[in-house]
């Protein structure tokens, strides 16, 4: 008897340090589009795409092209994220549509991530354009959450021209739940005790980690909003949805003990992963991604000063399967026009891919030295400039900011071209 009692009390202590957590969850306003807006602006623009109809698409030439972000204004003609620009033409005729600039996204990112960082390192990266922050440990250095996020909304804004919810908890799944309500430029708590009030009451679809397809069958299940998810029967739910069905009913309970991970890294491998917002089908929006994960690895490798031979493409897809591909380099590498063309190809050698919900890059093999060996079609020169100068992209960054220099190679065509008419 008093064996069990000494197991409720330690439950009753480690559940105690998870409910006196404050994590925020932060996420850029409508990022793709606002980032072009001001890239379109920085160069000359003379208005704010932001107020027109406007979105962020593929090329339309290609018949492919999809809607990757949307204004409000196009948001109120009916266009939603990952319709065919074909189809939101038909709807407003006056839609502009512009490309998508990755390699802004991703410097506009490493800012925002580099402000939040003057604050705590405790920050989890979560995609581009947002992140967890575990505000505990400095609570008692900027005092009150609420007025901390105030003041960081405040200063991104300001100092980068951009807005961004932020979604304060105990968790990170009811801080992410939080920053989803109301947008844009919004704050949002959503402890413990109000996850009945705030929570509960919104369809089933709105889980954070409840698919589509999943919520249809929830539905037609008879559970439509979350409330009738945190009360279901778990032995009931696990016929439909096997071993996640408990996932499920403790998230609709705005329970979630996972920890905020500032990195992945483990003895003899290095790596970084991103859960995306939604489910992502499309290999050329799962590219910019890439680009992002790609530069964050190769800067870690170049820091501890080591050489990948393995490049290891993660994916999860919408049914929580976890899966890899990966290719050996025939020299190790740490530069990240390396990690980046050989994580595409491996993402463009795989078919019949299932919608992606979590996307990543591991190098393994790693090497204190990289004993290059140059083939007949190779310049040894131009492999060892490509390490000096990433290695000196990195010192400028680290000095200056992520916008200071931009690696020829990973521009896109308008950034080539302006720099060669220089």
């Amino acid at each position: 008897m008093t064996f069990i009692v000494l197991l409720d009390i330690i439950n009753i202590v480690d559940l105690g340090d998870f409910m006196d957590r404050i994590i925020m969850h932060i996420d850029v306003n409508n990022a793709f589009l606002s980032w072009t807006a001001i890239y379109l602006l920085n160069n000359g623009y003379k208005y704010d795409i932001r107020d027109s109809y406007a979105v962020i698409g593929g090329d339309e030439k290609t018949r492919n092209g999809i809607v990757l972000a949307k204004s409000i204004p196009a948001k109120k003609m009916g266009i939603y994220t990952s319709e065919t620009l074909y189809s939101a033409r038909k709807k407003c005729p006056a839609l502009k549509c512009y490309p998508p600039n990755y390699l802004f996204y991703s410097e506009m990112s490493d800012k925002l991530f580099k402000l939040l960082n003057k604050y705590t390192p405790d920050i989890e990266v979560a995609s581009i354009d947002e992140c967890y922050l575990d505000y505990t440990p400095v609570k008692n250095i900027y005092g009150d959450e609420v007025e901390f996020a105030k003041k960081i909304q405040k200063e991104i804004y300001d100092t980068l021209k951009f807005t961004v919810n932020i979604g304060i908890a105990n968790n990170k799944l009811c801080a992410k739940m939080a920053s989803d309500f109301e947008k844009p430029f919004k704050i949002h708590t959503l402890y413990d005790y109000e996850v009945k009030k705030k929570m509960w009451p919104l369809p089933i679809g709105d889980l954070f980690g409840i698919g589509k397809r999943s919520a249809e069958k929830l539905i037609n299940l008879g559970i439509k909003n979350i409330a009738d998810l945190a009360n279901a029967d778990v032995s009931y739910l696990s016929k439909y949805f096997k071993n996640q069905a408990i996932n499920m009913v403790n998230s609709a309970n705005g329970i979630d003990n996972s920890r905020v991970v500032s990195e992945i890294s483990v003895a003899k491998s290095i790596g970084n992963e991103i859960t995306l917002e939604h489910d992502v089908s499309n290999k050329e929006e799962l590219k910019k991604h890439l680009l992002y994960i790609s530069d964050k690895v190769a800067r870690r490798l170049r820091n501890d000063n080591k050489y990948a031979y393995v490049v290891v493409l993660v994916l999860k897809d919408k049914y929580f399967v976890r899966k890899s591909k990966q290719k050996k380099l025939n020299n190790p590498t740490n530069v990240t026009e390396d990690i980046y063309n050989t994580s595409v190809e491996i993402l463009n050698s795989i078919d019949n891919m299932e919608p992606v919900r979590l996307i990543g890059i591991q190098l393994t093999n790693l090497v204190d030295t990289c004993d290059h060996q140059v083939s007949l079609f190779e310049d040894i020169d131009i492999v060892e400039n490509n390490e000096v100068l990433d290695k000196t992209i990195d010192t400028l960054k680290d000095k200056y900011g992520s916008s200071i220099l931009k690696k020829a190679s990973l521009m896109n065509v308008k950034d080539r071209r302006r720099l060669h008419d220089k």
